[in-house]
């Protein structure tokens, strides 16, 4: 083993295991976190009450389309069954995340309808029997994330979208069998728990953590492969890794192992950030593209396209399959030039060219980190649920830019930061022409 060879293979292994150690950082951060200001607990959901504002960090790429009902499952002692009850028609989704952020399920209005349902999530080693009426979702990792969303036509529509989550609720398959949920009532047992801090943790934090990307960035190769190593005795990776798990090996990494020649150190390290920077790299030269944005229809599953399962971890952990919703990104405007404050922009939809969307369809705006930027009117997106101003054709103008364009163009105004930005248009449950790439997104133009 050179040391170039060592260093290679580093970059190799950290673009492959950075979706499962982001994952679990994440993990940590948010169950870490006191209470009742927004910490969570396992198997128990955490329901987010009203959309984020710009001081959210501990996600990337937040969205102010849904209520978000999310918990973290740990599925090594027994299953959790999820209940759920009818949603009258509103259109929800509970997509359910492996350690290595393949979407493994998706329960909601798309697969399994708007009725009321209850899914036993069980893990990699789990054996036996569930109770009538309960159906399984196998998870292939101890490690799950759910990710309920549920749609919400702005802060008018609170109120009916809190009873939706308050009928959510998680419960070990054990204490399942002795009280199952009556078919009458909202299965919410666990919500008043939820707000009841433990032991120690009444304050707030007075320094809250880093975002769980930054806590990856700082980790040298010891502590990432060592992390790594820990957890892929718990979340083992897919037959498929078996050729990359062979060469990792070279350099002293497996699953629950990681011994490294000492006299590599330096060149692991090397490699380490090598693999952090081919990931943020992908961000320059996205795949796909089609007028400046970057369409992904392949999100939730990705096999053995690590860079891409690695990039899409950094840049929009938590992503859905595209039958739920497709994401087009874009950070260029039409001629390839960065979108940045300094400038304005409109973005054109001509008629019959609105997003083809089964749900609802939205514009969000980010700044440079993927967060939400402070603007005047407190609006990080725009779509179909709001009070559009078409022109007369049917077309549509959304304007981009850091100052008002005026009274007439301010219902169609998404506020820009004076700095680099770049856009997310989200399409849930979107039409076959979104996923078959016969839609596409129009450019961002210059003004």
């Amino acid at each position: 083993m050179t040391v170039d060879e060592a260093g290679t293979l580093a970059a190799e292994a950290f673009v492959f295991g950075y979706p499962l150690v982001l994952m679990d950082v994440s993990r940590e951060v948010m169950l870490n976190a006191p209470r009742p200001a927004g910490g969570m607990r396992a198997n128990e959901f955490e329901h987010i009450r009203e959309f984020p504002d710009p001081s959210f960090t501990s996600v990337v790429s937040p969205n102010a389309d849904t209520l978000y009902s999310s918990a973290w499952l740990d599925l090594s002692a027994e299953p959790v069954v999820l209940n759920v009850p009818d949603s009258g028609g509103r259109y929800y989704l509970m997509p359910m995340l492996s350690g290595w952020t393949d979407v493994f399920a998706s329960p909601g209005t798309r697969t399994t309808g708007a009725g009321a349902g209850s899914f036993a999530v069980t893990g990699p080693g789990w054996r036996g029997t569930l109770p009538d009426g309960v159906t399984e979702i196998r998870s292939p990792t101890a490690m799950a994330w759910l990710i309920g969303r549920t749609q919400t036509n702005g802060p008018a529509d609170y109120e009916s979208v809190h009873r939706f989550q308050d009928g959510l609720s998680l419960r070990p398959l054990s204490a399942w069998r002795n009280e199952p949920p009556a078919a009458d009532a909202p299965a919410g047992s666990d919500a008043a728990a939820a707000q009841a801090p433990p032991d120690g943790q009444d304050a707030p934090s007075p320094e809250p953590p880093a975002p769980p990307p930054d806590q990856v960035a700082a980790m040298d190769a010891a502590a990432f492969f060592g992390r790594l190593a820990r957890l892929m005795a718990d979340n083992p990776p897919a037959t498929a890794d078996a050729p990359a798990l062979e060469r990792f090996a070279a350099i002293g990494l497996a699953p629950g192992s990681y011994q490294p020649d000492p006299d590599l150190a330096d060149a692991l390290d090397e490699g380490a950030r090598s693999g952090l920077a081919r990931i943020q790299a992908l961000a320059q030269h996205p795949r796909g593209m089609t007028n400046g944005w970057a369409v992904s229809r392949d999100l939730g599953r990705y096999d053995t396209r690590y860079e891409e399962r690695a990039f899409v971890a950094l840049f929009g952990l938590g992503a859905n399959l595209a039958d739920d919703a497709v994401y087009p990104h874009t950070s260029v405007d039409g001629t390839g030039q960065p979108l940045h404050g300094n400038h304005r922009y409109v973005l054109h939809f001509g008629p019959g060219q609105i997003p083809p969307a089964r749900a609802f369809w939205s514009l969000t705006l980010y700044n440079d980190r993927q967060y939400f930027v402070s603007n005047p009117l407190d609006r990080y997106a725009i779509g179909d649920r709001d009070k559009l101003a078409f022109n007369g054709d049917g077309s549509l103008d959304i304007w981009l830019q850091h100052e008002t364009p005026g009274p007439d163009r301010e219902p169609n105004w998404l506020p820009a930061p004076t700095g680099p930005f770049n856009l997310i248009l989200r399409i849930y449950w979107p039409e076959p022409a979104v996923i078959d790439g016969r839609w596409a997104p129009p450019p961002a133009e210059r003004l």
